[in-house]
This record gives C-alpha cells, sequence and structure tokens, in this order.
C-alpha cells in the first residue's frame, strides 16, 4: 500500500537509540508529535494480556460484542475533531481529508457492530436424518499492523472485523502517525474489556519483536510488501493466518469511445488524490492513440489546477524520505526519454510538498510504470487498442486494482475478466458499495480486506456432521449407571434449575 506503512526494515524517523519517536508535520518542519517507544517488556505484556483475555472475549455473545463496539464507535464521534487534528500534524492529510477518515473509520466499526452477530456458517443436508453445519469460531490474538496514510479508517476496519468476530488484539501502527494511533487506541479501549485491544508504540525494531512472540494467530497488515513478506516468512514459524493488503501498481487503461477530459478529470482524481498517498491511486496510465492528445492537455491543466489549490486541498508528502523517493522515479523516467509536461521538480518553500506531475513518452522500464511511485505522478503510455492497454496493465507483479474507462460492454467485460487484480473499477476510479470487498493478488498480499468476507479472515470454522444415534430398546438393568428412580424420574430440584434444564 505504501512504501513503508508500516515498515519492518526501514529506520524510524528519528533516532533509533533514543526512547521516543519524533514526528515533523511535513507542511511547516516542526515537531507534530513526540511518542515514546514501548520497552521490550511492555511488547510482551501487550500480547500477554491479549492472550489472557482472549477466552473470555471468544465466549462473550456476538450481539454483546458488537454493542460493545458500537459504544466504542460512539466514543470515537465525540473525539473525531481531535483525531482528525493529529492525523493532519503527523502526515500532512488534508483537514477535510482526515475528518473524512475519521468518519469512514467510525461508520466502519459501525458496520461491524451490525455484521459481526449476524455471522454464520453453513448448513448442508446430507443422508435422511443427517446435517452438517459449520461453527465459526475467533482465531484468538490478531496482531494488527496499520499505515500512516489513511491511519484511522483503515485501523478501524481490521480492529472492528477482528474484535466483533471475538478475537482481542494487539495493535502497532506506522512510526510516521505513531500519535495518531495512539490515541485511536487509548479511545477504543477505554470501552472494551480489559486486553480485548492493546496498544503498542514503536518502529521495525518494535515490530520485529512483535513477529518473534509466541500466541499470536493471526498478522493482520496494510503496508508495503516488503513488510507483508517479512509477515509470510514469520509465519512459516508461528503458523499465524496472514491477511495482507500491499503495495500496488494499479493501472488505468483509457479507450478511445470517451471524453477525453471526462477521462483525464477521472485520471487525475486516482493519481493526484491525497497527494497519491493512497493504496489504490493511478500508478500508470495506458491511453488509446485516438484521443491521446486531447486527453493529455486536459490531464495537464487538472494538474495545473490541483498544484495551484491551497495546502487545504492539496497537502505535501508525508515526509521527506518519500519526496526523494518520488523524485528519484521521476529523474530516473527523464534520463530514460520521459518528458516532463507538468511538476516533476522539488518546490521551494518550507514544507515536503511535491506538484501534481504528468509524464509522457514513457516506456515500459521505467520506474513510474514498474514500481509504486505513491506520489502525485501520472506516467502516459500511448496503445494502439485495448487489447494492448489491457495487456500491459497485466503485466505486472502487483495485483491490487485497475480502472478501465470505456463506453464497451464487451471490453469491461474483457476487464474483468483478464485482469489478475482484487478490483476492477469500470468509468469510477474511486467508489463501490459499503461493505464490498477485495482479494488482492501477486505482491499487493492476499486474503480478503474489509466487508462481510474479512469476518471470514477473523475467523476458523469447525464442520459438525451430526446424525441421529440408535435408541435403547430394552430397559436398563437395575443397579447399572443408566438406573433411574422411579420417585424422582422426570422432576428436578427447583432450587438447582438451570436455563439448560427448562428448554
Amino acid at each position: 500500500m505504501t512504501l513503508d506503512a508500516p515498515t519492518l526494515t526501514a529506520p524510524a524517523t528519528d533516532d533509533p537509540s533514543t526512547d521516543t519517536i519524533t514526528v515533523l508535520d511535513p507542511v511547516t518542519g516542526e515537531v507534530a508529535s513526540v511518542t515514546r517507544r514501548s520497552t521490550a517488556d511492555e511488547v510482551r505484556d501487550a500480547v500477554a494480556r491479549a492472550r489472557a483475555a482472549a477466552t473470555g472475549w471468544a465466549r462473550t455473545a456476538p450481539g454483546e460484542r458488537g454493542a460493545v463496539l458500537r459504544a466504542a464507535a460512539e466514543r470515537l464521534r465525540e473525539h473525531a475533531d481531535e483525531l482528525a487534528a493529529m492525523n493532519t500534524r503527523e502526515t500532512g492529510k488534508v483537514p477535510g481529508d482526515a475528518l473524512g477518515g475519521v468518519e469512514a473509520g467510525i461508520n466502519t466499526l459501525i458496520q461491524y457492530a451490525e455484521l459481526g452477530p449476524l455471522h454464520r456458517g453453513e448448513a448442508l443436508r446430507g443422508n435422511h436424518g443427517a446435517a452438517d453445519f459449520a461453527v465459526p469460531h475467533p482465531r484468538g490474538v490478531v496482531l494488527a499492523l496499520t499505515p500512516w496514510n489513511d491511519p484511522v479508517a483503515v485501523a478501524c476496519g481490521i480492529l472492528g472485523a477482528a474484535i466483533v468476530a471475538g478475537n482481542t488484539v494487539v495493535h502497532k501502527g506506522s512510526e510516521r502517525s505513531p500519535g495518531t494511533i495512539a490515541l485511536l487506541n487509548r479511545l477504543l479501549a477505554a470501552e472494551l474489556p480489559e486486553g480485548v485491544l492493546v496498544g503498542v508504540d514503536g518502529d521495525a525494531t518494535t515490530g520485529e519483536q512483535l513477529l518473534a512472540e509466541d500466541g499470536i494467530a493471526v498478522y493482520a497488515h496494510v503496508g508495503s510488501t516488503a513488510t507483508g513478506d517479512r509477515l509470510a516468512e514469520a509465519a512459516l514459524r508461528t503458523r499465524a493466518h496472514v491477511i495482507r493488503e500491499n503495495g500496488g501498481n494499479d493501472a488505468a487503461v483509457v479507450d478511445a469511445d470517451v471524453d477525453p477530459v471526462w477521462a483525464a478529470e477521472q485520471v487525475a482524481l486516482g493519481a493526484f488524490a491525497n497527494t497519491g498517498q493512497i493504496c489504490t491511486s493511478v500508478e500508470r496510465v495506458y491511453v488509446h492513440r485516438d484521443i491521446a492528445e486531447e486527453f493529455t492537455a486536459a490531464l495537464v491543466r487538472a494538474a495545473e489546477r490541483k498544484t495551484a489549490s491551497s495546502a487545504t486541498d492539496f497537502g505535501p508528502l508525508v515526509d521527506e524520505r518519500l519526496r526523494t523517493t518520488v523524485q528519484e522515479h521521476v529523474d530516473q523516467a527523464v534520463d530514460a526519454g520521459a518528458r516532463v509536461l507538468v511538476g516533476g521538480t522539488v518546490p521551494e518553500g518550507a514544507g515536503t510538498f511535491y506538484p501534481a506531475t504528468v509524464l509522457t513518452d514513457c516506456t515500459d522500464d521505467m520506474l513510474v510504470l514498474t514500481e509504486e511511485t505513491f506520489g502525485p505522478i501520472a506516467p502516459l503510455r500511448v496503445v494502439d487498442d485495448m487489447a494492448e492497454g489491457l495487456r500491459l496493465a497485466a503485466e505486472d507483479r502487483y495485483g491490487l486494482a485497475a480502472t478501465v474507462l470505456t463506453g464497451d460492454t464487451a471490453t469491461a467485460l474483457r476487464a474483468a475478466a483478464e485482469l489478475p487484480v482484487g478490483t476492477v473499477k469500470i468509468n469510477a476510479v474511486f467508489g463501490g458499495a459499503p461493505g464490498g470487498s477485495a482479494e488482492p493478488r501477486g505482491a499487493s498480499g492476499s486474503g480478503f480486506g474489509y466487508g462481510p468476507h474479512l469476518l471470514d479472515e477473523m475467523t476458523t470454522t469447525t464442520v459438525v456432521h451430526l446424525e441421529a444415534a440408535p435408541r435403547r430398546t430394552s430397559a436398563p438393568t437395575a443397579g447399572t449407571a443408566d438406573a433411574v428412580d422411579p420417585a424422582t424420574a422426570g422432576s428436578h430440584d427447583t432450587d438447582t434449575a438451570t436455563a439448560e434444564d427448562v428448554r
């Protein structure tokens, strides 16, 4: 999803020898937050607390778990402005988008509060008088590793599904937004039983220690492919179930039969929203030759408008480290023959801003087409027809999502059949039904993220085969364990009757 969100291999944003993480405001360069790293003992204690709470929480009725989760969502609502402001200070996310992310997180928690009690297995008829049914069970302790680019919304998806399904959670967010995640964890944990959600704060060292801990049943991660690979390796030892939504290099393929100005606005939205720091951002563009000239001119105009907008509409990149990577990708493309039509250079002044950039004459070996840049870059590759565009879009190691802009139903159906990605979006770069799920492929991860299917990922299933047993045909012999006292047969001691007795 991001270049490192969170990372287990890159250094922290400050001196790792200290016990705090200092994050600089990417707009002003001033200190945005200082968060104390969890010690090794605190990390071990966090896992122990979650394990100790797991049995009791698993036995809690799903309806009660849903009610508690709804209360936690309402607590977030009371502190929405505070969470959004912290997010803006740490990551530069524009205020409206930051508040929108908090609201999305709240709505996600409420959605899982409703879906959780309805989560059920399947039933099958066998022979006459026999049936199979599946019973879902919580997996145990979930390790949630979540990113910085929309920290509240993404975390609430994982946490909500895990908790309402009956799991307990140890949650570590990215070291690029530690203050936001620490506040989120405190607010949610205040409404949950002890040990159901335990937050830890830290960086790569903290993440590695968590992977070394025994007793964790699920690794749930949204972030870089490198980190996702590291989790998969660790799971070979721990046998944890792995859910990964990792990096993406999403393509947009533009047909000749669509309005080129409309198509350019769609691509601009996909490439430049949140300064290109979205897991499903448009990272590469294949445009039909017949409309390439009009489309390109319209995309340049859209990029110019975006860069000229205020900092409250088009924010900075999260930090200097990411901006350096974005510039390296652009420079490599230019050195290899690409042309910059707008943007493409680091602006003067404070902050880690970067302009909306359009590149043309791009070739298939350039980093802007082969890797996730995670910045406001729209690299263009002209194709002769949609068959070529779809083929190039499919030739990629990632498999998160793709957008196809076309007026032809046959082309849309072909895209759905041939693009090896979790989500194919036809004529809209963003959107989707509430509760939708997606399953990334390749270097983009594995397992369903969000929606009802995430409840399946967070549970394991016991299949019960049930048949009637033959009844005893003769009366038991007196004195055996099965003998019944006629004086008490059919009666119960009313002082000790239970709910089971009277069903």
